[in-house]
């Protein structure tokens, strides 16, 4: 949930993995130039509404920026090209608006893309967070914290790295892809509905979150999977406990989510001990966490649960 919804500020930190760009990436590409007569923008190959709230907050803050550094270099006044119109086409390799984190890679993307065009140097976490509050983290490898800040005007609300990508080798991910199809209930839109009406919401942000972190990153740091799997699923068991809490209720999981739940739980229950996690963001669609020396056979398990003719291969 935000506190400050036009600034994208959060009402709590939050910390996140960031997946290799080999398997899932957005891929930007942004031209300026003195022809064009305004802003456009195409997502997945399909021209957008250039004119969306976050969108514009994105492009003004990159500009303000530019300004300024054109300002602050010799005196010297900005180039001309700074009051160019850019044209933006990005691409998903995965599921867009379904719950992995598209919105989250893409203005991350988005954020670096155009501070090489306009030649904006520097942390960008505040411009990707304009687009979207988890973008700041994405603009990191690795495991990567945003801290919620406590200033009014969001300065201190920025993201910096825990651990690199290289930290845990033995990590493995999983995406399990349920459905591609795009969520009924957007995470924006869900996630102030719930800060307005979830009493269970603010016990979590003031009171589990911070102890959950520090327990997390303690986990992350020590390489203890068997505590980074519980925390992972019980985090994201309350997430959509609060949003069931939220009035009207939201709910992003279907049955399918359900049975992979189950199916982790019945597998760490055969081994007496987490050796699988799962964690749900705001869609059906699970993200899966293990080590190296377990995948195999967990895929095996998930192919004998959802065999070909019911998932669709």
């Amino acid at each position: 949930g935000k506190r400050n919804e036009q600034l994208i500020l959060p009402i709590n930190s939050s910390l996140s993995v960031t997946l290799h760009q080999d398997q899932l990436r957005t891929t930007t590409t942004a031209t300026i130039s003195k022809d064009f007569t305004e802003d456009r923008i195409w997502l997945n190959g399909r021209e957008e509404e250039v004119g969306q709230p976050r969108l514009q907050a994105c492009l003004r803050e990159i500009r303000r920026l530019a300004q300024k550094r054109g300002n602050a270099q010799d005196g010297t006044p900005p180039p001309p090209s700074l009051s160019y119109k850019v044209h933006v086409a990005s691409v998903n390799n995965f599921p867009t608006a379904a719950g992995l984190a598209s919105s989250a890679a893409g203005y991350a993307c988005l954020a670096y893309t155009l501070a090489q065009v306009y030649g904006v140097e520097g942390d960008l976490s505040e411009v990707a967070r304009r687009g979207s509050g988890s973008a700041c983290r994405s603009l990191h490898g690795g495991f990567v914290v945003w801290h919620m800040g406590e200033r009014a005007d969001g300065k201190d609300s920025v993201a910096r790295q825990v651990a690199p990508e290289t930290h845990w080798p033995e990590l493995r991910v999983l995406v399990l892809v349920v459905s591609a199809e795009k969520k009924l209930t957007s995470s924006t839109a869900g996630m102030q509905t719930s800060v307005e009406t979830s009493p269970l919401l603010r016990f979590r942000a003031e009171v589990v979150v911070p102890a959950s972190l520090a327990e997390m990153t303690r986990c992350i740091q020590e390489r203890d999977f068997e505590g980074f799997a519980r925390l992972t699923m019980r985090d994201s068991n309350q997430f959509h406990a609060t949003c069931l809490d939220t009035f009207p209720p939201i709910s992003y999981l279907n049955d399918t989510s359900r049975r992979i739940i189950h199916l982790v739980h019945r597998f760490n229950a055969h081994h007496g001990l987490s050796k699988v996690a799962y964690t749900f963001d705001a869609g059906p669609n699970a993200v899966i966490f293990t080590l190296n020396d377990t995948m195999a056979e967990f895929v095996a398990a998930v192919r004998h649960s959802f065999p070909p003719e019911s998932n669709g291969d």
